[in-house]
């Protein structure tokens, strides 16, 4: 099978690199001509045999948008386009009505892994018809951890659903994140625990808290033990205030969520060590960039 990519940033090249891996033929495209398999938009359509599948893996919102709307007037009737970034579920449906009206068909998936999604394989959750998600079930397979599908794998349903599970899945971060840092803020605060590290280190195996969240805040204090490196400045992409909205609309109560995004915007005024860990931790599953301390 043979796929265009388009974006080859912190996700999309190890991407490529896990699908080729697999025997997936990948053509890529970036603004990078150092990482881009070819020159142009139309080089990689040109390249890719119809009908053609093509994966978007760029930044959520007008980048995407605007490559949607070019590949809508570049792709053939029987073309796939599939929105791999953190697009806003509502929004999904729009480009899949514009494409719609072109002949070319459209999936909304949700991809979680980050920067070690290469080695791990990636958790996916597409959202649009069953015969075009049956289409590129070897491109979900490549990419997906090995093993049992149903742990890694799900077609939540149509069109706009896989971005908005993936928007749950990223409040549902926000939290988790969230209580991990106050954790280590409390235990840096009292001078009765002589080793941090060692006592996540402890929590690891054997305990209910036990993840791979827990396993790169290990990481994170082992390259940097007290976080000098990293101010306590923590952005959000988007997906949690969407949660948080949704909760709204849904009248559905989510204290933790909510109080993560808003620890989050309390970020960018004070220096606590608890999100100095938020920070970290994004950095580590998702090579997100770290701000230094106010005072370097």
């Amino acid at each position: 099978m043979h796929i265009g990519l388009v974006g080859l940033g912190k996700m999309g090249y190890n991407m490529r690199e896990r699908l080729r891996l697999r025997g997936i033929e990948v053509t890529g495209f970036d603004r990078n001509p150092e990482v881009s398999d070819v020159a142009t938009l139309d080089e990689l359509i040109a390249q890719v045999p119809a009908p053609r599948v093509v994966w978007v893996m760029v930044p959520a919102g007008p980048v995407t948008a605007q490559v949607i709307e070019e590949l809508g007037n570049k792709l053939s009737v029987g073309d796939l386009v599939i929105d791999g970034g953190n697009t806003k579920f509502s929004t999904d449906q729009e480009h899949s009505e514009i494409l719609a009206s072109k002949g070319i068909s459209f999936l909304d998936c949700g991809v979680s892994g980050g920067v070690w999604g290469l080695e791990n394989g990636y958790g996916l959750m597409v959202g649009g018809p069953e015969d075009d998600v049956e289409r590129v079930m070897p491109v979900f397979d490549a990419l997906r951890p090995d093993g049992n599908r149903e742990e890694s794998f799900v077609h939540v349903g149509e069109s706009g659903a896989g971005h908005y599970a993936k928007m749950i899945h990223n409040g549902i971060e926000y939290g988790l994140m969230q209580a991990f840092a106050e954790g280590y803020e409390l235990l840096e605060a009292k001078d009765i625990i002589k080793d941090v590290p060692g006592t996540f280190r402890a929590w690891q195996k054997g305990t209910v808290v036990r993840s791979w969240l827990l396993d790169l805040l290990v990481k994170a204090l082992e390259e940097d033990p007290k976080l000098s490196n990293v101010g306590a400045y923590v952005e959000d992409s988007g997906e949690g205030r969407w949660t948080v909205e949704q909760a709204i609309a849904n009248e559905v109560a989510a204290p933790a969520i909510t109080a993560a995004l808003f620890a989050r915007f309390s970020s960018r005024q004070d220096e606590a060590p608890s999100l100095k860990m938020v920070a970290a931790l994004r950095n580590q599953f998702g090579g997100h960039a770290v701000r230094p301390p106010r005072s370097s």
